[in-house]
């Protein structure tokens, strides 16, 4: 779809310091940031324009008679031509010419959406390039409806900037403005966020502002001072955020997303990693303070990733504002589930075998499983008290990419736990208190795998290759000796971890989707009416071990109860408040609670 253009178009709607702009019809302003070079060409199709440089180190340029998709480069002085860094959209590959994008080029048939409360969020989170046969924006269209007959309210993606190759995670972005050309154009990826929204469905967005990935990323010759070489993350040289350049690119760069893509919220990538001590403010506040300032009207959601376990970012005001970010993806409870289920103990699952059923009714009761406690994994303190904050700052799942991800073969928890026991705790995630997160094809038993994919070549693929088949090695589930891990830039890899949408037709996966929309719809009537005005986690632990956790919620519009056993065998329910308003498996009844089985009651405010 295309909107005419004429000379009434604005095409600014927050000034943009990095990339090509149109600034009036057949105008446009291109500009990049180079410190490190003394002369920068713009090659504009076939033509070639030396470009201004001011002393700070911008080169600028306005061209006249440009139109849209028109393909562009900037040349170094020793002739290498280079993609824009804050490219809006590729005409391929990461390492080939940019393109002119227009923003006005899309006509949005669900403009006056404005997003959904935070307490009706149930996420799913998605990979574009695995969620279809066909890997696309347009494709996974399609597959809205099933989201929605679900009861889903929020599609996760998983990080689209432009990266190396064709198959990717995400995580190793380098244009981190443009829409990876493999999934389709910046309008297809308009489409499916107008179309979502047109079900009723919130989009999320996957952001990484912690590194650049290692193909493609040409910042360095440009400005070496965009990065701080004496300092590390675990992917390369710390990004230097106190550089105001630098500073913008980011800021930037969450508005544009929000404001061209219409997008309902961002997931910040391990935020762990983003120091920025020499800041007068940390960049991550000022992201969050000048969204809430800019979006006053919309309803914008901005989670975080954050192994440290920290709430400063997450506070809420007195009357339940939220003033930086809306909630945090809550790890502990991921892994003391998963131990809590499997019984794995390798790597970072040693910090949850001792007591385990206690630590997964903390996170449940309280939001964190360590709240200051010293991990046995690195010896250091882990966390801070959770227990002031509302139960839907927290962000819950028994898997996501991740988790499954970071197994060598990429096995999902059906695989390692069975049946029952990942239903009962399907059936805990989807009723509790907290924000539920699916992986994609968790709602109808998937069990494909997710493997890590990457699409590099030459040395840099060994390297990739080599690296990950060491990491493994401290991860759960890395194989035997024998077994030969999949390569991660083989194609097949890649291909093994599509949907399997066949699996919902069969028996086995329709009751996969029986059970988990009689879990949404129970959620939306009993669960989000509970949790709309709870100002703090408001648990407390009824019992915990014996491979039984019991936990009871009370709130200002009621009182909720859970109880979970995965032991061997029944086990007295303990004492919940109010009625069962769901019990797994269905036909259990009675003052016991047997094996691989949950109980959920709540209560209404003003019921006896």
């Amino acid at each position: 779809m295309t909107s005419e253009i004429d000379a009434n178009t604005e095409f600014r709607a927050f000034p943009k310091t990095w990339g090509a702009e149109f600034v009036a019809v057949g105008e446009v302003r291109f500009r990049v940031w180079a410190p490190g070079q003394e002369e920068v060409i713009l090659r504009l199709d076939t033509s070639e324009t030396p470009m201004s440089r001011s002393n700070d180190g911008w080169f600028e340029l306005l061209a006249t008679g440009v139109t849209a998709a028109t393909e562009y480069a900037f040349v170094l002085a020793d002739g290498t031509p280079i993609p824009d860094p804050a490219s809006r959209g590729q005409k391929d590959e990461v390492n080939g010419p940019s393109l002119v994008i227009d923003p006005t080029n899309y006509e949005w048939q669900n403009a006056a959406w404005k997003g959904r409360p935070w307490e009706e969020a149930v996420i799913y989170e998605m990979h574009v390039g695995t969620f279809t046969e066909d890997g696309t924006f347009r494709a996974a269209i399609d597959k809205l409806p099933h989201l929605v007959e679900l009861g889903i309210t929020a599609v996760e993606i998983m990080p689209v900037a432009q990266f190396g190759g064709d198959r990717g995670w995400g995580y190793d972005g380098v244009l981190l403005y443009a829409p990876h050309s493999a999934y389709g154009t910046p309008e297809d990826m308009k489409a499916f966020i107008d179309a979502a929204h047109g079900h009723g469905l919130m989009v999320l967005l996957d952001v990484v502002y912690n590194h650049f990935g290692p193909e493609g990323n040409y910042l360095p010759l440009l400005a070496p001072n965009f990065f701080h070489p004496e300092k590390h993350t675990p992917w390369g040289d710390a990004i230097a955020y106190e550089t105001d350049a630098v500073r913008r690119f980011f800021i930037e760069n969450a508005l544009y997303w929000l404001d061209e893509f219409n997008l309902d919220g961002l997931r910040f990538d391990a935020i762990d990693q983003i120091a920025d001590e020499e800041s007068e403010k940390h960049i991550l506040v000022e992201i969050a303070e000048r969204i809430r300032a800019e979006f006053p009207e919309r309803r914008i959601h901005l989670t975080t990733e954050d192994a440290r376990n920290v709430t400063f970012l997450h506070e809420r005001t007195a009357d339940g504002g939220i003033p930086l970010f809306t909630a945090e993806w809550n790890d502990d409870l991921h892994n003391a589930i998963h131990v809590y289920a499997t019984g794995e103990t390798d790597g970072y699952y040693i910090d949850f075998v001792e007591k385990t059923e206690h630590l997964v009714a903390r996170t449940l009761a309280e939001g964190f499983a360590y709240q200051g406690e010293k991990s046995k994994l690195n010896g250091e303190k882990r966390g801070v008290d959770s227990r002031k904050q509302p139960p839907v700052a927290f962000i819950d799942f028994i898997q996501n990419h991740d988790q499954i991800g970071n197994r060598a073969f990429g096995d999902r928890l059906i695989t390692l736990a069975g049946e029952a026991k990942v239903k009962a705790l399907l059936s805990a995630l989807l009723l509790s208190p907290h924000i539920p997160l699916l992986f994609m094809g968790e709602e109808f038993g998937e069990t494909r795998p997710f493997l890590f994919f990457t699409d590099f070549q030459g040395e840099l693929a060994k390297a990739v290759r080599d690296g990950r088949r060491r990491e493994f090695e401290g991860h759960a589930g890395h194989g035997d000796e024998d077994e030969v891990i999949p390569d991660p830039n083989l194609k097949s890899t890649f291909t093994d971890c599509k949907l399997d949408w066949q699996k919902p037709e069969t028996e086995d996966g329709r009751g996969w989707m029986k059970l988990t929309k009689q879990l949404l719809q129970l959620r939306r009537e009993k669960i989000v009416p509970l949790i709309r005005n709870a100002k703090e986690a408001g648990g407390s632990i009824l019992e915990a071990g014996d491979g039984v956790v019991a936990v009871r919620w009370t709130f200002p519009d009621g009182e909720l109860g859970l109880a979970i056993n995965l032991g061997d065998g029944g086990r007295p329910l303990p004492n919940l408040p109010g009625e069962p308003i769901f019990r797994y498996p269905a036909q259990a009844s009675g003052s016991s609670l047997a094996s691989n089985s949950v109980v959920v009651t709540a209560t209404a405010r003003g019921q006896a």
